[in-house]
This record gives C-alpha cells, structure tokens and sequence, in this order.
C-alpha cells in the first residue's frame, strides 16, 4: 500500500473503520437477542388457531409456525402462582406465592411460602438480564404485590406500567368484582391514572411500545414482559371484533368439544384414540330454552373477540418491531397462566349483587364499555377440550396451556413438541439461550432458591427428545388440588365440586384427557408416586388445606376483608356525622315538643 494512501485522510479513515468493525464483529459476531414475554389470561388450551381454535389468532399463529408449539407444557391452575413460578424459575411454595391470595385459607396467611408476594429469597428473569446489561420492562396484569417493596422496580423492572391484582375492566379505571376497594394502577411503582378512554390490550402494547422505542438510542437489547387481561373476566372486546362470532356458538358447548377435540388430534396434538369426559358441571344444552342458548352463545362470542383482539395487539407489536428492524433479533414466548376460567359470578349471590349494581347484564350486545361477561364451567370445559377441568383445579384442563417459542437462533421452525415441560423450564430456557449461566442459588453474595426448572434449549436446537427424565418427579399444589408428574405418567387429586379428594393415576400421553385411572392396575406405580408427592409436599412446605375450606366461602371473605371493610371505613366519618346530625335534629324536635303548650 503506497504512502500515497495514507495522506488521504477520507481514505485512511474509512479503512481505520471498516477494521475496527470487523474487529468488533468478531469478538461479537450478533447482538444477544430481544426477549418478549406475552401472558395470556385463562386461555384453555385449544383457544390459539395453531391448536385447533375457531378464534382467529393469525399473528400467534405466525410465531408457532415460526418456531415451536408445546402439546404437553403445565403452569399452576391459578394466576399468580404461574406468574411468580415464570419469573423465577422456582416452585411456588418456594418463591412465596403458594396460594393465589384470594384463595388462600385464613388458617395458611402469612405461613412461610404463602405470603402471597414475591419473597426475598428468589430472584426474578428481569433482575438477572438487568444485570447483563438489558433493558427491562413490564405492561399489563402483574398480581404480586402492590406494596411500596412489591412492585416490579424491586424486581429488576427498569420500566413498569402495571396493573396490580387479579384483574379489572377493561374499559374504565374500576375494579371488576367485590374482591378489592379500587381497581390498583401503577407506572414506575407509583399510583398513576389512566386514559380516559382506553381498551387494556391496546393500552398494554402501547405502554410496551414506548418502552422499547425510548431505549432503543443506546443498542441495548431488552425484555418486555407483557400480562395481558385476556381473557380473565370481565369479559370485553371491541364490537367489531365481537360482530365477527355473531352466530358462531349456536351449537353449544357440546358441539364445541367435539370440533376442538377433532382439530387437536388432526394437529398431533393428542392422540388420534384418546377420549374425554363430560363433567357433571356441564350443563345440557338441548335442555336450555332459545333465549338461554342465545344468552350463553353471547357470552362466547364475546370471549372469542376478546381473544382476537388480544392477538391483534400483538400482531401491531410484530408490525413495530419489523419496521424497526428488531423483529429478527427477538425470542418471543407466549404462554396461558392457566386453563379457561369456570366462574359465572352471576350464579352467586354476593357477586351478583355486585356486577348488578355495576354493569348493564342485559345490554343487546356484550363486550362493549358498562358491559359483563363470564363463559362459566360449560363453555370454559369446551375451550379445554379435550381435556378434563379448569382453572382452580390440577385436571389438565386446568395445567395444561398453550406454549409457544420462536426466534431462538438456530432453532427449526414448525415444531411440535409432545414432551412434559412445566412453566419451571422457561427461566432457564432463556438464560441459556442468551448465554447466562445458571445462578446456582447463589446472588449477589447472598444464597437464593435455585431453579428447578430445566433448559428447553437443546431440544428446541434438535439435540434432545425430551426435558425431563423419565424417572423425575415435579410435584404441585395449590388450594388443596395436588398433583404429581413421573416421565408419562400423572398421580392427581381434585378437592370439591370438581373432584372427591381422592388420589388418580393416568398415563397423559396416550390419555391427556384423564379418562382411564389406573391406579388399581398399577398398584407399585400408585404408590411410589404418592410416596414422591409425600416426599415434594414435605420439601417444599405444603400445608394441608383445612377440612371446611370452600373456595367461593373464601372468595366472599377475601372480599369482606379488601372490599367491604376498606368501604365501611372510608364512608365511617361521614356516617358518623349523619348520624350526630339526627341524633342533634331528635334532641332538637323533643326540647321543641316539650316547651309546646298543652292544649
């Protein structure tokens, strides 16, 4: 190269660069991936288009075709137990949220893993990709706490925009249920009001939105947890989402059950001979008049909408991070905190009373602002289907969900997954597949939970079959419903109305809809995996549900303790002025009748 060369500045300089470049390029060759977790609330495991849903969820449906889909994955069958186990990596009883708190028993408040927050001896996905240098942020549902010392910032969030409990509207700033005094909103840990009109799921990818384009100057790679309310109840979607199922759900939940079981065996998702139950809870729908069928239908419509929206949202996200240019660069995870939800808090007095007073319960149309919908235990049976329970109880129909990963380097796409993966497995899944080791119980100097869960990695990249051995017991508990999991096989119980208390042995993978127990033919079997569950309850601090417990009973008095109460003593100075006031206005009147003339 001549001396020429270099007494050309533009020259030297856009040479001095392209080197340095390659230099960085080397040492690293791809910037570590975005991580985008998407939450959805009470879906049944069929309610995605990738698993046999009716409900148009074309953008999931892109990602599932884009990576892998899980047949076979298992959270808690309530919210904040999944929640507190998909950030830690840690079982439950562990990482402090042991019972959902507006289902756990007076008897188990505040024992040690049922304090119904996050303790202090985990630590949270977010606090650990913080600190190798990622952008962390959360929008949407976060129900782990709403004290000063519970919020996300304390968790390793840079930037929250949250809503605190189990749930609320969806169109409005008000709580949903007699469950809390105020519907609890929060953006960076403090107190915030919302839009004066707003829909959640577009409020939710909007706030994410403004997180990932405010940190994008700086090259930092980020993780946005988003926890959806769809579909918790209220249910509520916009009309033009809702006008598309007008009529769809005719049929009835029987017919539904079947379409979504044919669907599930023509995906390979169960296999082609298995069979499912009808419970007890669900109703017959040839028995109910017109107007009943229509009532129901309408509820349904709505919950599908509300899906469809949901995925909409998420489809606007994709959109953004495409024409950014960050979509190739980002691991999405999308998961259901738990099966579909069975209440109908119209069939309880209390409730009823509530939603009453609140909301227009026979408006022509649902779904709209002033609007309630619950799908109760028959159309939530169907939108599980094939599989046995709901929400609230350890039946697949309420552990088993909806996985989906995608964007991983190196991963195949159209996968299908059949092997047993608990929601344990997603904290370590990640932090491998951005090369993080695993924190092995020890941070930051001081000893924390280990993760239980395993890497999903080398069988998303082909390498492995399987996650778990075949002779690994995962145990679960929650409100009194138990189960256990050995390779193929489930030991479970179920507490009232949905189950007598009484243990049950299946083989999920040729039976995941739970129909033929085997625990008579399988004594040895029954019996070592009830020796392991014994082993897993004593291990982990699981505390015996009391005799008396009934989850509704509990539901009203978690409401009379954060609902009622909070009312009374708010309205109790001014009720204690009315009542001085009459009492003053009485003492008045007598004085007055006793200086009247006799007559």
């Amino acid at each position: 190269m001549s001396k020429a060369f270099f007494r050309r500045p533009p020259a030297f300089i856009a040479l001095w660069l392209i080197a340095v470049g390659m230099l960085a390029h080397a040492a690293n060759p791809k910037a570590p991936p975005n991580i985008i977790v998407l939450v959805a609330d009470d879906w049944g495991f069929t309610d995605l288009g990738a698993y046999g849903s009716e409900i148009a969820t074309p953008h999931l449906d892109a990602l599932a075709k884009q990576g892998a889909k899980f047949s076979n994955f298992h959270t808690a069958s309530v919210c904040s137990p999944t929640r507190a186990m998909l950030l830690t990596g840690v079982d439950n009883h562990r990482n402090g949220v042991g019972n959902m708190p507006e289902t756990t028993p007076a008897a188990h408040e505040g024992k040690p893993g049922y304090e119904g927050v996050l303790n202090d001896r985990v630590v949270t996905l977010a606090s650990l990709l913080k600190d190798r240098g990622y952008h962390t942020y959360i929008t949407g549902k976060w129900h782990l706490g709403k004290t000063p010392a519970t919020l996300p910032g304390k968790r390793g969030f840079e930037r929250s925009f949250i809503q605190a409990d189990s749930g609320s509207d969806n169109w409005e700033n008000r709580t949903y249920m007699m469950l809390y005094d105020k519907a609890y909103w929060f953006e960076q840990d403090k107190e915030v009001r919302l839009p004066k009109d707003f829909y959640s799921s577009t409020l939710f990818v909007d706030k994410a939105i403004d997180f990932i384009d405010a940190g994008r100057a700086d090259g930092k790679p980020f993780f946005t947890y988003i926890g959806f309310q769809a579909n918790h109840i209220p249910l509520q979607a916009p009309k033009a989402f809702v006008d598309k199922y007008k009529g769809r759900y005719d049929a009835g939940w029987a017919v539904l059950r079947q379409e979504r079981h044919a669907r599930a065996v023509a995906l390979g998702l169960v296999p082609k001979d298995s069979t499912m139950v009808t419970l007890a809870s669900t109703l017959d729908w040839n028995a109910l008049s017109a107007d009943e069928k229509r009532e129901q239908a309408k509820h349904m419509e709505v919950y599908a909408a509300m899906a469809e929206a949901m995925d909409h949202e998420i489809g606007r996200l994709v959109a953004h991070l495409k024409a950014r240019g960050q979509f190739d660069n980002t691991v999405f995870v999308f998961l259901s905190d738990n099966g579909s939800d069975p209440a109908d808090p119209l069939k309880i007095p209390a409730s009823r009373a509530y939603v009453s007073m609140n909301y227009d319960t026979q408006a022509p149309m649902r779904g709209g602002k002033g609007t309630f919908s619950a799908n109760g235990p028959s159309w939530a049976s169907a939108t599980v289907a094939p599989l046995q329970g709901y929400k609230y109880f350890a039946g697949e129909g309420g552990l088993r969900v909806p996985l989906v990963i995608s964007g991983i380097p190196g991963m195949a796409k159209d996968q299908l997954s059949l092997a047993f993966t608990h929601v344990t497995d997603i904290v370590p899944t990640l932090l491998d597949a951005v090369g993080i080791p695993n924190h092995q119980g020890s941070y930051q100097g001081k000893v924390v939970e280990p993760l239980i869960g395993r890497s999903m990695l080398p069988m998303l990249l082909g390498q492995t079959k399987t996650v778990h051995s075949a002779d690994h017991p995962i145990g679960y508990e929650l409100a009194g419903s138990a189960a256990l999991f050995k390779g193929d096989y489930k030991l479970v119980k179920n507490i009232a109305p949905l189950g007598d208390g009484q243990w049950r042995l299946y083989h999920l993978l040729s039976d995941p809809g739970e129909v033929h127990d085997m625990a008579a033919s399988q004594p040895e079997r029954f019996q070592t995996m009830l020796a392991d569950y014994e082993a897993y309850a004593l291990a982990n601090g699981v505390l015996p549900i009391p005799k008396d417990f009934d989850l509704q009973k509990n539901g009203l008095r978690f409401g009379i303790q954060h609902f009622l109460i909070p009312k009374l003593k708010a309205i109790a100075p001014w009720a204690v002025l009315v009542l001085a006031l009459l009492i003053a206005a009485w003492v008045q009147i007598r004085r007055r009748a006793r200086r009247l003339p006799s007559t």
